[in-house]
C-alpha cells in the first residue's frame, strides 16, 4: 500500500471499498508523482488539484458512511484534452483560437463522476486530435513517441500517474499510443460509448478509448460508460452485457490475418507476433491464419475519405478565418476534405459499410483476430507519433478493438498485440483479452 501509484482501477476501487484506502490519500500521492515526473514525461495540459482534493475528501467521507456512488469511487482519472468538462478549459491541442469553456460535461465524463471517479486534470492531445505530434514523451525512453492523438492519455497510465485515462481513437489514437507505451488500450464498437462533448475529428469514426493497466479495469470502466445517450445520435441502443463480471468460459479461437498485417511489420514484430501465437496455442487457445475478405482492400481509402470530408465540415467555418493558425497536417487534412465531393463522400462511407458486414462472418468462426497493434515500436523522435494503419481497418469498421501489451522489443521498448471482435460483441472481446493477458504475463513497468 505504499506504492499507491501502482495501483490499477479495479484494485484502488477494491481497496477503498474496503476502507484500506482513501480517496484523498490516492489522490494526494498520485499528484505528488505528477509534480514529480510530469516535467520530463509532459503528459498533463492541466491540473485541477484544488478540485480534485476537494472532491477526494468528499469520496472520503462518503465512504466512512458506507455511501457509495458506484463502481469508480474515489478513483482519479485523467481526460484527453479534447473532452469537456465544466469549468476546465479544453484545448484540443491548438492554439488560443480553439480554446473553449465549456460549462457541462461530456457525457462520458458526466458518467464517470456519477460512477465516483475523481477528475485530476487534462492530458496532451495531437492537434485537433489528428498526426501533429504533442511534446509528451514516451516513459520507456524519452527520446520515442508516446503515439497519439491520445498522447498524454498513454503516457500519464504509462508513467503512473494515474491508473485511468479517456482518450479517443478516429483511426489509432487509442491502441497505437497504448501498445507504444506498455499499457491496456480498448475502444468498444463505434456507438457503444456516446461522443457527446467531446470535440470530434469525424464523427462516423470517432470512438472513446479506455487506457488502463488490466483487461479487468477495461471492463470496468465500459461498464460505466456503456449505454445509449439520448443527446448523442450516433449513440447506439444495442443491449449493454455485465462486462465487470466477465470470466473466460473456454480457451479462445484466435484467427490471425497475415495479408497486410505480417506483411508490413518489421521482422522483430513479426516473429513476436509468431511466439505470442504459440504462447497462446500452447495455453490452449485455437490459432488459425485467415483470410480477409475483398472489401479490406479498400477501406484505408474509404475511411480516409470519411475523415477528410468530415473533419473539414466540423471546421469550415473556423478555418475560413484561421487557416494559418492549424498546424500542417490537421490543415492538409481539412483542405482535402474541402475538395471531395458529396459523391466521394457517400461511396466511401459504403464502402465501410461493406467492409463491416463481410468481416461479421468471420466471428462466426474466430472469436477474435489476433495483429500487431503497430509495425514497429515506437518509433525515435517527436516528430511523428507512429504509422496508425494497422489500426485504421476496426475503427473504419466500427469493430471493438483492444491492444494487449506483450513483451519488450530487443531496444527496451514495449510490443504489443491487437484483439479485434465483432460488431457490439464487446463482452465477447473482453473475455479473449482476460483469458489471454495470463498466458501472456506482461509485467514490465518503465524505471521512472
Amino acid at each position: 500500500m505504499n506504492l499507491l501509484h501502482a495501483l490499477t482501477v479495479t484494485d484502488a476501487a477494491a481497496e477503498i471499498r474496503s476502507g484500506r484506502l482513501s480517496p484523498t490519500a490516492i489522490v494526494e500521492a498520485l499528484l505528488a508523482r505528477i509534480e514529480a515526473l510530469d516535467p520530463e514525461v509532459k503528459a498533463w495540459v492541466s491540473l485541477d488539484k484544488k478540485g480534485a482534493l476537494e472532491t477526494a475528501r468528499q469520496r472520503t467521507a462518503e465512504a466512512q458512511d458506507h455511501q457509495w456512488r458506484g463502481h469508480l469511487h474515489g478513483v482519479p482519472v485523467g481526460l484527453k484534452d479534447i473532452y469537456h468538462v465544466a469549468g476546465m478549459t479544453t484545448t484540443a491541442g491548438a492554439g488560443a483560437f480553439a480554446h473553449e469553456r465549456p460549462t457541462e460535461d461530456a457525457e462520458s465524463v458526466a458518467r464517470l463522476r456519477t460512477a465516483g471517479a475523481i477528475v485530476l486534470g487534462k492530458t496532451k492531445t495531437t492537434e485537433f486530435a489528428y498526426l501533429d505530434p504533442a511534446d509528451t514523451r514516451n516513459p520507456w525512453n524519452p527520446a520515442h513517441t508516446p503515439g497519439g492523438s491520445s498522447s498524454g492519455s498513454a503516457a500519464a497510465v504509462a508513467a503512473r500517474m494515474v491508473p485511468l485515462t479517456l482518450g479517443s481513437q478516429t483511426v489509432g489514437s487509442t491502441l497505437r499510443p497504448a501498445g507504444y507505451c506498455g499499457v491496456i488500450g480498448f475502444k468498444p464498437t463505434h456507438g457503444r460509448i456516446s461522443c457527446r462533448g467531446v470535440v470530434p475529428l469525424a464523427w462516423s469514426l470517432d470512438h472513446v478509448g479506455i487506457f488502463c493497466r488490466s483487461v479487468a479495469d477495461a471492463a470496468l470502466v465500459l461498464q460505466v460508460l456503456a449505454g445509449p445517450d439520448p443527446g448523442d445520435p450516433l449513440s447506439s441502443k444495442e443491449p449493454v452485457a455485465d462486462y465487470a463480471l466477465l470470466k473466460p468460459q473456454r480457451a479462445p479461437r484466435l484467427g490471425m490475418p497475415r495479408q497486410f498485417f505480417l506483411e508490413r511489420a518489421s521482422a522483430e514484430v513479426t516473429a513476436h507476433l509468431e511466439s505470442i501465437g504459440e504462447t497462446l496455442a500452447r495455453a490452449g487457445a485455437s490459432v488459425e491464419e485467415i483470410k480477409l475478405p475483398p472489401s479490406f482492400q479498400g477501406i484505408h481509402q474509404a475511411g480516409t475519405r470519411v475523415m477528410q470530408v468530415e473533419a473539414a465540415a466540423f471546421h469550415s467555418e473556423r478555418f475560413a478565418t484561421h487557416a494559418a493558425d492549424y498546424r500542417p497536417k490537421i490543415r492538409a487534412l481539412i483542405e482535402a476534405g474541402l475538395k471531395l465531393s458529396g459523391v466521394e463522400y457517400a461511396v466511401a462511407q459504403q464502402q465501410r459499410w461493406r467492409f463491416r458486414a463481410e468481416m461479421a462472418p468471420l466471428f462466426d468462426h474466430v472469436d477474435a483476430l489476433l495483429m500487431p497493434v503497430a509495425g514497429t515500436p515506437a518509433p525515435k523522435g517527436l516528430e511523428s507519433t507512429g504509422d496508425p494503419t494497422f489500426c485504421a481497418p476496426w475503427s473504419f469498421a466500427g469493430l471493438p478493438a483492444i491492444s494487449l501489451p506483450s513483451g519488450l522489443a530487443r531496444d527496451g521498448l514495449p510490443l504489443a498485440i491487437q484483439l479485434v471482435s465483432g460488431a457490439f460483441d464487446e463482452a465477447r472481446l473482453l473475455a479473449v483479452a482476460r483469458w489471454c493477458e495470463p498466458a501472456i504475463g506482461f509485467s514490465a513497468a518503465p524505471a521512472l
